[in-house]
């Protein structure tokens, strides 16, 4: 399985890889919007962990944009540090899968990719 980790801080970039690769997921990572849109145009993913805040495009921007250009149906799995509920809502309207608030508990996360990557 491989995931998708768009992510613009380091640290938490890398501590998403670290959790996802230890369970045995391949990952690739993007720090911004527009590396984020050429890694989804040209690869196949099996999840995508998107934060909501990146440069040049946000985290609900490339979601809608795997969706209405991109047709995919890829499991979208939310990792920000904004419970907004308004934000919550544009992201579900959009057919995200899950929606995590940082920090995180690593055990709790997996479970979730877990779950959604069954589905």
């Amino acid at each position: 399985m491989k995931i998708l980790i768009c992510e613009d801080n380091k640290l938490a970039s890398k501590t998403l890889e670290v959790v996802i690769r230890k369970e045995g997921y391949l990952t690739e990572t993007a720090v911004d919007g527009n590396d984020a849109i050429e890694l989804l145009r040209n690869n196949i993913y099996d999840m995508v962990i998107m934060d909501i805040h990146l440069p040049f495009h946000s985290g609900l921007e490339l979601v809608r944009y795997m969706r209405k250009e991109l047709k995919s149906k890829t499991p979208v799995l939310i990792v920000t540090a904004f419970s907004d509920p308004q934000m919550q809502s544009q992201a579900n309207e959009l057919g995200i899968s899950g929606y995590v608030v940082k920090p995180f508990n690593p055990a709790d996360l997996l479970t979730q990719i877990r779950e959604i990557l069954m589905k």
